[in-house]
């Protein structure tokens, strides 16, 4: 067990930061998965920009790495294409 108060604060911050990370990539994934299994071209390209947004503001808090963010996006929008 922590010591010091700073070291108490650091363990309550970082519980709650990885609780905040943890919901944020599991709803950015959830919306992964929505987007790919939509058959329809129209509401999936409307749905792109959103999930887009999503998956940058990951790798911004770098929850994500910024190379798979963009390997991720270029598959959605390859998928989107083919529809």
């Amino acid at each position: 067990m922590a010591n010091h108060k700073s070291a108490l604060k650091r363990i309550r911050s970082s519980e709650s930061k990885r609780l905040t990370n943890r919901y944020k990539h599991r709803t950015t994934r959830n919306a992964i998965k929505r987007l790919r299994e939509m058959e329809d071209a129209k509401e999936a390209q409307e749905m792109l920009p959103a999930v887009s947004a999503m998956i940058d503001k990951l790798a911004k808090k770098n929850i994500i790495h910024s190379n798979k963010a963009a390997n991720l996006k270029s598959g959605l929008a390859l998928h989107i294409a083919s529809l």
